[in-house]
This record gives structure tokens, C-alpha cells and sequence, in this order.
């Protein structure tokens, strides 16, 4: 004799079977991994005006990395950990940040022209007097009230998404 489960308790299975799985595959698909990949590792590192234009620094580690008045024009960070780190001053125009693990990081006064953020994580981030024009955040997590504060100076297309700073940021 086949034993049924009630309906209501099919349905929680199933959820809880599907949360299941969507954690696993988030916890193997992580900017963690992509950084391991990589050798690099400036974690903690003072690396004020240093300069990493046109590098590919994809999967790297840069948290907690003091960066003020750097150079990374173009450069490939891709993937990478910026958790806690400061970009204060610094270039980082036409540079690929998509699906950058950047929760709590200083981009104030930084020069964000045209750079690609989509779907990064800017969670608690700043981006106080930092030049946006062109920068495409689409899909990036990034605290209301910066995107509110954003929203009053975006401006320009991003050329190499095509997508607008101001839609990619949800402005009204």
C-alpha cells in the first residue's frame, strides 16, 4: 500500500526542498571563489595612488584595502572582494566592477565614469561627490538612500552596456 503525504505537507517539502537547492548552488556560484581562483591577494593593503589601469584583476581580493587616489581606469575587477575597502579619490573610470562583492566600501569623490557595476553587491557602500556619469548599476544591491542621492546628479549612457546610469539606477 503507497502512502500518501497531505497536500499541505507535499507543499512545505517542496519548498523547503527548493530553498535547499537555491542555497547550495548561491553558495558555490560566490565572488569567495572567483577570488581563490586568483593569486593576488591585497587584502589589507595600503595601495593609496598606485596604479592598476588596464589590469585584469578579476577575482581578487582587495577588503579592507585602502585605495585612495588610485588608478584602475579600465582595469578588470570583475568579480573581486572590496568588502571594507576605500576607493576614496580614486579612478576607476571605464573599469568592469560587475558582480563585485563591495558591501561597505568608500567610493566617495571617486571618478565612476562609465564604470559597469551590474549586479554587484553595494550594500552600505558610499558614493558621496563620486562622478557617475555613464556608470551602469543594473541589478546591483545598493541602500536606497544612496541611489536617492545618486539619482539627483546621473546622468549619460554607458558605452559598452548601452543602458543609462539613471535607469539602471531606477530614477524616477
Amino acid at each position: 500500500m503507497k502512502r500518501k503525504f497531505p497536500a499541505w505537507l507535499r507543499s512545505i517539502l517542496y519548498v523547503l526542498l527548493f530553498i535547499g537547492l537555491t542555497s547550495w548552488l548561491l553558495i558555490l556560484d560566490t565572488p569567495a571563489v572567483l577570488a581563490q581562483e586568483n593569486t593576488v591577494n591585497y587584502t589589507l593593503s595600503d595601495l593609496r595612488y598606485r596604479d592598476f589601469a588596464h589590469q585584469d584583476l578579476h577575482g581578487t581580493s582587495f577588503a579592507g584595502a585602502e585605495m585612495q587616489g588610485a588608478n584602475f581606469q579600465g582595469a578588470n575587477l570583475s568579480g573581486t572582494i572590496l568588502t571594507k575597502g576605500s576607493f576614496l579619490q580614486a579612478d576607476l573610470s571605464n573599469a568592469n566592477l560587475a558582480e563585485a562583492f563591495a558591501d561597505r566600501v568608500i567610493f566617495n569623490k571617486a571618478n565612476l565614469t562609465n564604470a559597469i557595476f551590474t549586479d554587484a553587491m553595494l550594500a552600505s557602500s558610499r558614493f558621496f561627490d563620486a562622478e557617475i556619469t555613464g556608470a551602469d548599476f543594473s541589478g546591483a544591491i545598493i541602500d536606497p538612500y544612496q541611489v536617492k542621492l545618486m539619482c539627483d546628479r546621473a546622468d549619460g549612457i554607458n558605452p559598452v552596456t548601452g543602458v543609462s546610469t539613471r535607469e539602471s539606477l531606477g530614477c524616477r
